[in-house]
């Protein structure tokens, strides 16, 4: 054979290798999502780290062709492989079990599809949250390792101290109470062979008095106290360590709507409730209507989504409606009263309570009641007995249960925050560059951070939970033409905005990013 044949042989054999389409390495897994091959640490930031991408559709590259991974053998035909799925009997079959026959039975590899899109949903839980949480968790843990030799050698040290201090007054009150009865004295002595009992300290009342004063009952005291056993519960990590403030935030999407925007509700991931002036309209994250309702008031703060995903709403007579989450089913909840005129609304995260704003005249309150429309608390005064609101406007809940609303007054206004009994905690007035702060759309993020609208600058404030001003996240420079209103999605942490001065637009943006926690592990490993 000649060189020539031998050299094109050689090359028509080589097999071309699949590189992943951000680092080249080798691809090991596919995206169904993006189309993309990926190798396994950017899988990992892929399916994990990116906040973006975490919902995506992965899987082991081989499956892109319907690949099944791996074939097993019968259990009770050992030389066959399974190759049928009984969806009576919820068992794999192979072609020599006969007792299925007549059941309805699927391909393997069929049933091998249902069954992974079934459980799709846990399979994305697993890979977003617990693996990520657990890495998390990992580093706290090897972190602490470092430390705990030390920490336990110095705890034994002082228990040790502490133990030699108390051994004294312990003795002395033993010998005292032995002292005192003679019998028990005499049998002790007896039990001990000590024979002579003359040969045993008189120990008159004066000697007695002497050895008890020794003992400093203070001290004592003192030492016992320390002595404590603390349940610390099991380990957390809290979303500060999960999550961080991007530098700049991220336009994901826009869409239109046909009017004005009062009020925007998160119903979930792709689906959101939109008050335009007129209806209540549910809409995808396309901008396709797929419901809408007409009897709605038109203003700021008018419906919520509670813990099962069904709509709470203000109707035009001042009932507070319950509607089910697929637009059928509607009832009352709360009916309006002869004086109270609610004007905001909020379902809590935290245990489903309704927070409602209401005005009567110049008075004005927060009234909490429970899911079946009980009255639980009303919020109204300060702590010096001074009236916390003007006109409440919106009202949101934040992550330690403070209750946060946009309160205005004339052309002015502040938020106002009381903790969950009711107590003031703060009032937000703006930052001190601003001639004026008009606060109206206000939500809360996983990171315990309140979002404001300033309806005068048409910017967007972030403060902390403790009403420090940290920045404006989104200003005129980033295309923000008029915000009204807010809604923070705690799955996807995208921040819904409703823009009004003629948009009529819903906008979508992501401010909030995960730490990566590679580097995570690396940083608390090092510290």
């Amino acid at each position: 054979m000649s060189l020539y044949i031998m050299d094109t042989l050689e090359i028509s054999t080589q097999c071309r290798v699949r590189q992943c389409f951000q680092c080249q390495e080798d691809t090991e897994f596919y995206c169904n999502t993006c189309k993309h091959g990926l190798c396994l640490q950017c899988k990992e930031r892929h399916t994990i780290i990116n906040l973006d991408t975490i919902y995506h559709d992965v899987v082991i590259y081989r499956e892109k062709y319907g690949f099944i991974p791996k074939q097993e053998p019968c259990e009770r035909h050992t030389d066959m492989f399974y190759k049928k799925y009984c969806h009576s009997c919820k068992i794999p079959l192979c072609f020599q079990c006969p007792e299925h026959r007549h059941h309805q039975t699927l391909r393997i590899r069929t049933a091998y599809r249902r069954n992974r899109k079934k459980h799709r949903e846990i399979i994305h839980k697993i890979r977003s949250e617990t693996l990520y949480n657990s890495c998390c968790l990992l580093a706290g843990i090897k972190a602490d390792m470092k430390i705990c030799h030390t920490e336990i050698s110095n705890r034994q040290s002082e228990m040790l101290l502490k133990a030699q201090k108390l051994r004294n007054p312990i003795n002395i009150v033993i010998f005292d109470q032995i002292a005192n009865r003679p019998i028990k004295f005499i049998m002790l002595l007896k039990r001990t062979r000590v024979h002579k009992i003359k040969d045993t300290p008189s120990l008159t009342r004066c000697t007695l008095i002497c050895l008890i004063e020794e003992i400093n009952i203070e001290e004592v005291t003192d030492l016992l106290f320390k002595i404590q056993l603390i349940e610390t519960g099991k380990r957390q990590v809290r979303n500060e360590s999960l999550l961080k403030l991007m530098s700049t935030p991220v336009l994901h999407r826009c869409f239109t709507v046909s009017d004005e925007i009062h009020h925007i509700s998160v119903v979930t991931t792709d689906q959101v409730l939109v008050s335009d002036g007129k209806n209540l309209i549910l809409i995808n994250s396309e901008g396709d209507i797929l419901s809408h309702l007409t009897d709605v008031i038109s203003v700021l703060g008018q419906h919520t989504v509670n813990l099962t995903g069904d709509v709470i709403y203000i109707d035009r007579g001042g009932n507070i409606i319950k509607l089910s989450k697929d637009f059928r089913t509607k009832s009352t909840l709360i009916k309006k009263t002869e004086q109270w005129v609610p004007q905001c609304i909020y379902s809590s995260q935290l245990n489903g309570d309704l927070l409602i704003g209401m005005h009567f005249y110049h008075s004005c309150l927060i009234a909490r009641y429970n899911d079946t429309g009980q009255n639980k608390q009303t919020i109204q005064h300060g702590n010096t007995g001074q009236e916390l609101y003007s006109y409440p406007i919106c009202i949101t809940e934040n992550r330690n249960g403070d209750v946060v609303v946009s309160d205005i007054d004339g052309d002015h206004g502040s938020v106002v925050v009381t903790e969950r009994g009711g107590r003031h905690r703060f009032s937000y007035t703006g930052h001190p560059r601003e001639s004026r702060f008009f606060p109206l759309g206000i939500c809360t993020d996983a990171l315990s951070h309140i979002l404001v609208c300033n309806f005068i600058t048409r910017t967007i404030h972030i403060i902390d939970r403790d009403g420090h001003f940290l920045s404006m996240i989104l200003t005129r420079r980033q295309g923000m033409s008029g915000p009204m209103c807010l809604s923070y999605d705690d799955k996807t942490h995208l921040l819904w905005v409703g823009l009004r001065y003629g948009e009529k637009r819903v906008c979508v943006y992501r401010y909030i990013a995960r730490q990566d926690y590679l580097q995570y592990i690396t940083s608390k490993i090092d510290t």
